[in-house]
């Protein structure tokens, strides 16, 4: 990032912009769990919380903050709105760091509906995509107390038989359809080209942890890299994300020292975030697929891997940082996928 980011940025900013929302901090389970809390002013608001990822953070979603929680304000009728709680994983930004093992994401899906529950939300949605995807959907099949249901922008569907094959770098199967072929094919070049990162924290997480925690030259680099790789912009991420931005994210992790800790989850969960972790029977689920996401979940994958899919949406725009990179599309389908669970 050049000249700009050694000189010119102002980590300020965004510290401000950060302050000026109601942020909390809980303990749960030993742990400090960091998140934002924003009401809206509309009494029959819904209940969401909204789960970051990897290498992203509580940043992610600062752009539909008020658009969910005041769509009045922001193209929707208060039949929109939301009731926003967006904590930082643990071991993520101002989250308290883990000293034990045991925090994946099992352990942090309950802990998100004990602090629902705490904020007195008897009844909830959850949204994630990445690693907040994956707790979102341990939360269904844990089918914890008051959730109706969940809305995921990277649904983990990919079929046992289909990881097998990825597995040992075999041909796709004759009998895979035009999306199915297409899903294996981006799987199978990120498996090849890109999945390196992903070893190194399922195995080795303190190892190059406290790399990234050593150096913030190290730290840009290992996250600018997926920036440039997941974003929907050519491998051009400053078209759809400004360097302050970007930046921000870094500078987040950095003066923070997450690097170590935030590498943890993917040690803890023992597995990535593409393979169905099995059906989930009866929690209701919604899916939003976005065209630069690492690989495009088929409509068939997906209902294979949900037994109760109530929205499936392909959109047109947006990435991996979906609601980061593009907030009036998230919006609109976070709006959609929860629609019909509002007289729940």
């Amino acid at each position: 990032m050049g000249n700009r980011a050694a000189h010119g940025y102002d980590w300020r900013k965004i510290e401000a912009k950060l302050n000026a929302l109601p942020m909390f901090i809980t303990e749960i389970d030993g742990l400090d769990i960091h998140f934002i809390h924003v009401r809206s002013k509309h009494e029959n608001a819904l209940p969401l919380i909204m789960t970051h990822g990897w290498p992203g953070s509580v940043l992610e979603m600062l752009k539909v903050i008020d658009p969910l929680t005041d769509p009045t304000a922001h193209g929707g009728t208060e039949d929109d709105a939301f009731h926003l709680v967006v904590p930082s994983i643990p071991g993520f930004g101002f989250s308290g760091k883990p000293n034990v093992t045991g925090w994946g994401s099992d352990h942090t899906a309950r802990a998100w509906s004990t602090l629902m529950n705490r904020l007195g939300y008897d009844k909830f949605v959850s949204q994630g995509g990445d690693c907040g995807s994956v707790i979102s959907e341990r939360m269904a099949h844990q089918n914890v107390p008051g959730l109706l249901g969940i809305h995921l922008n990277m649904p983990a569907v990919v079929p046992k038989e289909i990881v097998r094959i990825l597995a040992v770098d075999d041909p796709a199967p004759a009998s895979l359809s035009e999306k199915e072929r297409a899903a294996f094919d981006k799987l199978a070049a990120f498996y090849k080209d890109n999945a390196g990162y992903a070893q190194m924290m399922v195995t080795r997480p303190q190892t190059i942890g406290y790399s990234l925690v050593d150096s913030p030259v190290g730290m840009a680099a290992w996250m600018y890299d997926k920036f440039v790789t997941w974003t929907y912009s050519n491998k051009q991420p400053e078209k759809v994300l400004t360097r302050d931005e970007m930046l921000d994210d870094i500078s987040l992790y950095w003066f923070t020292e997450t690097g170590t800790s935030a590498a943890q989850i993917y040690w803890e969960d023992k597995t990535n975030n593409f393979n169905a972790l099995g059906t989930i029977p009866s929690v209701p689920v919604a899916v939003s697929v976005f065209p630069g996401e690492i690989f495009q979940a088929p409509r068939s994958w997906t209902e294979q891997a949900f037994g109760n899919l109530i929205y499936f949406n392909e959109v047109k725009d947006g990435g991996h940082f979906a609601a980061w990179e593009a907030p009036t599309v998230f919006t609109q389908e976070v709006r959609q996928a929860f629609r019909t669970l509002r007289q729940a």
